[in-house]
């Protein structure tokens, strides 16, 4: 909507770096949240207002929302650094926001979760993400709660593996995913903006099995194809140890990473991007 102002949280992130463009290019003057103003700068032409500030400091998000009629927020950590958890940023750094949302008089605060998180209550990762939700469903603010499939970013490791030569999967590697392109998502989450529902499952425009993913990875990589089964009891094993015997800052990607993909994972299609092409573009470094 021209003249209508939104801010961008979790902007230097692959999922964020999409939401500038998008916002920007659906008319929205675009102000963007960063710790670093360095990791933004190839997105300057995109961006009307630079703020810099840290969600887990309040002290350095003063004025974030002034002036500002919408928040996206794609904050969250995929693998812990800094010292700091899942609890610090995923929920208490998107209740900052929150807070300065509320207050400023922000008229829409749209969140990015993850698809099925009802089925994985006892991560630590989603135990941050739902409890924030459960605030923002309760607060004064109107809301859209996005809840995508898995980024096409995320099925690199397939890519990964496939490029050491094995590629492993859970249980008979029969589980579906329709992972979504950060270009894909941002669109909806822009338009969500000036939607009524309070909460959107998406996913991509194609629907694979785990199994035609690794195979897939290795017809990019022209490789002969090498996949090995772990069996789901294995895998469970697997994650207790880990719980045991690392800190939280190690084991917890990899406990989310491997109990997502014991599930099927699909939402409704949207989007044009194809798995494929995005294997191609990075079949060489493995970059996004």
């Amino acid at each position: 909507m021209r003249g209508k102002r939104v801010l961008i949280a979790g902007a230097t992130g692959y999922l964020g770096q999409f939401l500038v463009q998008e916002s920007k290019t659906q008319g929205y003057l675009v102000r963007a949240l960063t710790r670093d103003p360095e990791r933004l700068a190839h997105l300057d032409e995109y961006i009307d207002d630079l703020f810099v500030g840290e969600v887990t400091n309040p002290d350095s998000l003063i004025g974030i929302c002034k002036d500002i009629d919408f928040v996206i927020s794609a904050v969250g950590i995929t693998r812990q650094k800094d010292g700091l958890t899942y609890m610090d940023v995923d929920y208490q750094g998107n209740r900052n926001l929150m807070d300065c949302a509320i207050s400023s008089g922000v008229s829409k605060f749209v969140y990015v979760s993850v698809l099925n998180a009802h089925l994985m209550q006892d991560l630590k990762i989603i135990l941050a993400k739902e409890r924030f939700v459960r605030e923002l469903e309760e607060s004064s603010l109107d809301h859209t709660i996005l809840r995508p499939t898995g980024f096409f970013s995320d099925m690199l490791e397939f890519l990964h593996m496939a490029r050491k030569g094995k590629v492993s999967l859970f249980g008979t590697g029969d589980y579906k995913i329709n992972p979504i392109h950060g270009q894909d998502l941002a669109e909806v989450c822009v338009a969500a903006l000036e939607r009524t529902e309070n909460e959107i499952a998406v996913g991509g425009p194609e629907t694979f099995t785990h199994r035609q993913i690794a195979e897939l990875a290795f017809e990019v990589l022209h490789k002969k194809e090498r996949i090995s089964y772990m069996p789901l009891w294995l895998m469970r094993v697997i994650v207790r140890l880990m719980r045991l015997f690392t800190s939280s800052k190690t084991y917890g990607p990899a406990e989310f990473i491997m109990t997502a993909l014991s599930m099927d994972g699909v939402a409704p299609a949207y989007g044009k991007e194809k798995l494929k092409d995005f294997y191609e573009a990075n079949a060489e470094t493995g970059s996004v």
